[in-house]
């Protein structure tokens, strides 16, 4: 029975990870743990921002821990369906979820775009601007960053989806990948293919990507400059230890998003689509809390801190 928009396919394989048994569970061990480890590490930052006083009033602090929040929204948009196909022989997903998982994959990864870009303006107002940087990254300011952020990166996709959505699929149904990405959805469609959704699709792609990277270069550009201008040679090195850890985070992430979704053209073989899809949803949202807190000394004070109370709190309950 067909559906009101024309389509015959009422339902989606995800052909994921094409190997043996063997492997699926190996597979289905390493991403299990990948994925707890990157739930723990993004929740203890959450954890630490909230209950530290010090950390809950510092702008780039108030921006990393909604930015863990959003890593664990998008490490769950896609691993606990690609762990369950690795567990399950069915690997089907229906029509409706396919394209729910399709937003909600896109928006995260728009909203994380938005993000990193006001990440990219603190650390240009605090270096560039330092007089001015309390003023202007109030907490309040923060929040408005934020809230911009997950309004301006759910609104995105919402046309590109739709239309896709409307397109006819003849089948076959089988999506050679571990999550409903537009590349492989769009071979499925019965041809002709209308522009419209295409075209949606890359405007927003380029606007959302290599505008937020343009913003996020730009930023970093001018904090190096000013690095370079006013700093001492001891201020220098600590403020570029810094700043070389936003532009990995950075880097990874953009890195392989931009290599998938704004190719110049030409089809990349589906296995290396899966392993750079695979490395920006689950091992980016792992690496990034690593990345933030290594050599963070206001993040281990912070820990100290909360270590001490917890020994204090403990002691008088023990003499209580």
């Amino acid at each position: 029975m067909e559906m009101a928009n024309r389509t015959t396919v009422q339902e989606f394989i995800l052909l994921g990870f094409e190997v043996g048994k063997p492997q699926h569970l190996l597979l289905l061990v390493f991403f299990t743990l990948l994925y707890v480890l990157a739930i723990a590490e993004n929740v203890t930052i959450i954890m630490l921002v909230h209950l530290d006083t010090r950390l809950s009033r510092l702008p780039m602090y108030i921006l990393l821990s909604n930015f863990s929040w959003l890593e664990i929204c998008y490490v769950s948009t896609t691993m606990p369906q690609m762990l369950l196909d690795l567990a399950l022989s069915n690997k089907i997903i229906s029509f409706s979820s396919c394209f729910l998982q399709f937003y909600i994959f896109f928006s995260l990864g728009s909203t994380e775009c938005f993000f990193l870009s006001s990440m990219a303006l603190d650390r240009y107002l605090a270096i560039c601007h330092p007089l001015r940087y309390p003023q202007i990254m109030s907490p309040n300011f923060c929040y408005v960053l934020v809230t911009a952020s997950w309004v301006l990166g759910f609104l995105a996709y919402i046309v590109p989806v739709t239309l896709i959505s409307k397109m006819s699929f003849c089948g076959p149904n089988v999506i050679d990948h571990f999550l409903c990405d537009p590349g492989p959805i769009l071979a499925l469609a019965c041809p002709p293919l209308p522009n419209a959704p295409l075209d949606s699709l890359i405007f927003m792609d380029v606007v959302v990507i290599l505008g937020n990277i343009m913003f996020a270069v730009l930023s970093y550009v001018f904090v190096i400059v000013t690095l370079m201008k006013n700093s001492s040679k001891g201020n220098r090195v600590k403020s570029f230890s810094t700043i070389s850890f936003h532009l990995l985070v950075v880097t990874l992430y953009y890195g392989p998003a931009a290599g998938i979704y704004i190719r110049p053209g030409g089809e990349t073989d589906s296995n290396v689509t899966k392993i750079v899809t695979l490395f920006y949803t689950a091992v980016t949202p792992f690496l990034n809390p690593m990345i933030y807190c290594l050599r963070n000394d206001q993040v281990k004070e912070a820990l100290l801190r909360l270590w001490r109370r917890k020994a204090v709190f403990l002691k008088r309950k023990v003499t209580v």
